[in-house]
């Protein structure tokens, strides 16, 4: 658009003064036609494009068979070619049965599901951008995206843990707190700048005929409806749905609030639609189906007669009846015969229309067939927000097709994974929250177990996080500064930070070093971020900085860590004469009372005893020890903040303790965690650790070539595992012998703990 000269003078002018430039000039500048646009504070066009590594931390793929049963004829779909199929004989090694599945039916090649634990907005930049994008474009690109983000702080990270008879809340880590202030803590601006970013990565990874649904409740969803109509456009805007999650209550004030809404929108005007339907309500039937065989059979009456019809009808008569009739008089016999039709009083023939063969009325915009889901539903996880399957079954129906890519970037207890498993699409699903990838992990697993059960297939799935972390803001800057300042007041409050971690760790300060902060007790320290887990490249360079300076003895102090970090690291840094302690910070630094008495309490990672059995050319192991050394809260002040005839439970270094008041200010105690098992919710092991490795795809950022390099780690292969779930609380601590050749083996056996913190060990073992 050309500027007028007058214009162009002005423009000049603010320029050289320093000046904001008029909205009029974003519309002529950069020809921006549009009349509304939703506006935010610190709003910029700016998408992150930052491109990481994706590592895999687990492989989980159920066995289709026994070791050593034979193979038998199968039908396998094609994980790599969309639709296609192969029935192979137990001979044809060289088939397609060879080519996709080992000789247990575990799978070899072809799309792997994917679970990725993270930042949703560095997992989306590194979907759009990275490697993985050619793999996902082979598999005809993602078709569909349902997520659900958090309404309001605290919704989503808060976990209900099952100890005995017992339930207690699992209060959000750090981390999860830290994402929840920096979406919500400063009002519905920094939401929107948060949903926005991540709706334009979402709106690019979607294929041209893919859709998108956003759940979301009734105070967030006026902000959610402008945000989609600024990044997909209000022209693609298809449906509001209205979802009755809950019966009649009285609010204070207001009306009750009892749904939720589900915004829908596709990418562009051509988009998968599969009509769903839903079942008529009972005053509907009453009204229509009035009709009864003896068998019991509904229906109601539908008319024969072709008038009104388009394209005509058939000239006969019928039983003395002469018209233009639907039918010809070949089908009216079959259906004479078949007793479909009824007769009226005058003789006029009507046909039978069966309720049980009706699909139901097409959905309408209001869902109140649905029902949300209660404590005893045999679905339910733990998760206050957790959506029922039916739910995400509507939706994956009406806007995919088999073998089509379904992702949820907010994935909570994995819904969305388990229906998608179910209907046989391909899934991708992931969450910041550790718990959420733990709780979908055993989910699938379940899955994987009954579509076993009933001879259906299943695809494998791999458990991924990114390999290293771009550094947020989580900390407090104002953004409003300008960018110089913006950087010093960062440089400030992360200078607290280690300061404050320091005091309560009973640390000195030290200087003149890359990656230490302090020293204790004839140990140097390091503080990991405040907003981020302690990843592998954090943990190299420290070893790298030891071994220049010489120095072999080293605590690292981290709200989080890496999945599959430890203990590998450790084991490297021992060969390198560096003694390596990773130690948990915990939330009570924040209390500066508990600092100033010295109750704050920092937690080893966990600890794990196994015992190896082998005979003759198997193994099997045997979990003989777990110790963990959390603490959330003390007796002592649950105790205090107790009112008469409550309890609360507790966790204090390493116990789980019920604290409870009785009427007269009595207070007892109670362990649940008697045993050391009963810190465990889930172990598995990998008979064959080194068997593969770990290959990343990064992209040269020179040349924009694709390069595959290996990490120096290996791929936990889950090869056997027992877990806790809500109907069966019992675990098996022994595996079966697992068939091997005679030869020196690494074992690996990982473990995760009620609250979601895997540990690992690894043991060698010699077979034959």
């Amino acid at each position: 658009m050309k500027l007028t000269d007058n214009e162009k003078r002005e423009l000049f002018k603010l320029i050289e003064a320093d000046r904001p430039l008029p909205d009029k000039y974003r519309f002529l500048l950069f020809d921006d036609r549009r009349e509304v646009e939703l506006i935010w504070n610190g709003k910029t066009n700016e998408v992150t494009n930052i491109v990481l590594p994706f590592q895999v931390i687990e492989q989980v793929d159920e066995p289709r068979r026994a070791a050593g049963e034979k193979k038998s004829d199968t039908l396998h779909e094609d994980a790599g070619r969309k639709g296609a199929a192969s029935k192979v004989k137990e001979d044809d090694d060289q088939g397609y049965q060879g080519l996709l599945f080992d000789e247990r039916g575990r799978q070899k090649s072809g799309w792997t599901n994917k679970l990725i634990w993270g930042d949703n907005k560095l997992i989306l930049s590194s979907l759009k951008n990275g490697p993985i994008r050619e793999e996902i474009e082979r598999e005809g690109g993602i078709k569909l995206i349902y997520i659900d983000p958090p309404f309001d702080v605290g919704a989503d990270f808060s976990m209900d843990i099952e100890i005995g008879d017992e339930t207690f809340t699992k209060r959000p880590n750090v981390l999860e707190e830290l994402a929840y202030r920096d979406t919500w803590g400063k009002g519905a601006d920094s939401f929107i700048a948060m949903i926005y970013e991540r709706l334009v990565l979402m709106r690019d990874l979607l294929a041209d005929d893919g859709s998108i649904y956003v759940h979301c409740d009734w105070k967030i969803n006026p902000i959610i409806r402008l945000t989609l109509d600024e990044v997909f456009n209000s022209e693609r805007f298809r449906s509001e749905i209205i979802w009755k999650r809950t019966s009649g209550h009285s609010d204070a004030g207001r009306y009750g609030s009892s749904h939720d809404v589900i915004q829908y929108y596709s990418k562009t005007n051509n988009w998968i639609w599969n009509q769903p339907f839903q079942a008529y309500d009972k005053d509907y039937v009453e009204s229509y189906y009035r009709y009864t065989d003896p068998d019991g059979r509904k229906w109601m009456s539908g008319d024969l007669g072709a008038a009104g019809l388009q394209g005509g009808g058939y000239d006969y008569s019928w039983r003395g009846v002469r018209r233009i009739w639907r039918v010809p008089e070949k089908t009216m016999e079959r259906l004479e015969n078949e007793n479909r039709i009824y007769y009226t009083k005058n003789r006029i023939p009507r046909i039978k229309r069966y309720l049980d063969e009706s699909e139901g009325m097409p959905a309408q915009d209001i869902w109140l067939d649905i029902e949300s889901l209660r404590s005893w539903h045999g679905e339910k996880s733990g998760y206050d927000t957790q959506k029922p399957e039916a739910l995400l079954e509507r939706i994956i129906k009406a806007s995919s097709n088999e073998n089509d890519i379904v992702t949820d970037f907010f994935c909570g207890s994995g819904t969305t994974a388990a229906v998608a498993e179910k209907l046989n699409r391909k899934w991708i699903v992931s969450d910041l929250g550790k718990f959420a990838i733990h709780t979908t992990r055993k989910r699938l697993i379940q899955v994987q177990r009954s579509l076993k059960d009933e001879g259906k297939d299943f695809r494998a799935f791999e458990i991924l996080n990114l390999g290293k972390y771009e550094r947020a803001h989580y900390i407090g800057v104002n953004l409003n500064l300008r960018e110089e300042d913006r950087q010093k007041q960062l440089e400030q409050k992360e200078k607290d930070f280690i300061a404050l971690i320091l005091k309560a760790y009973k640390a000195e300060a030290v200087g003149n070093f890359k990656c230490f902060h302090g020293k204790k007790a004839g140990r140097v320290v390091a503080v990991g971020p405040v907003n981020l887990p302690v990843t592998r490249l954090f943990v190299e360079e420290i070893i790298l900085e030891c071994r220049e300076k010489r120095i072999s003895r080293v605590d690292i102090l981290a709200f989080e860590f890496e999945m599959g970090l430890f203990p590998n690291i450790q084991e490297e840094a021992k060969n390198k004469g560096i003694d390596l302690a990773l130690k948990y910070i915990p939330r009570e630094v924040f209390d500066r009372r508990a600092v100033e008495k010295n109750q704050v309490v920092f937690h080893d990672v966990s600890y794990i005893e196994v015992k190896p059995h082998v005979k003759k050319n198997s193994i099997a192991v045997e979990l003989t020890d777990f110790s963990v050394f959390y603490s959330q809260d003390t007796v002592n002040n649950a105790a205090e903040s107790l009112k008469a005839g409550k309890n609360k439970i507790v966790v204090e270094a390493g116990k789980i303790i019920k604290v409870t008041k009785d009427k007269d200010g009595i207070v007892t105690r109670e362990v649940l965690t008697k045993k050391w098992t009963d810190w465990i919710d889930y172990w598995s092991v990998d008979f064959n650790f080194e068997n593969k490795r770990e290959i990343v795809r990064v992209k040269d950022e020179v040349s924009g070539e694709i390069e595959e390099k290996w990490t120096g780690d290996f791929i936990f292969e889950n090869e056997w595992q027992s877990f806790r779930t809500k109907k069966d609380r019992s675990l098996e601590l022994k595996t079966p012998f697992h068939e091997c050749p005679p030869g020196r083996y690494k074992v690996a056996v990982k473990v995760v703990d009620i609250f979601g913190n895997d540990t690992m060990k690894i043991i060698e073992v010699s077979v034959g």
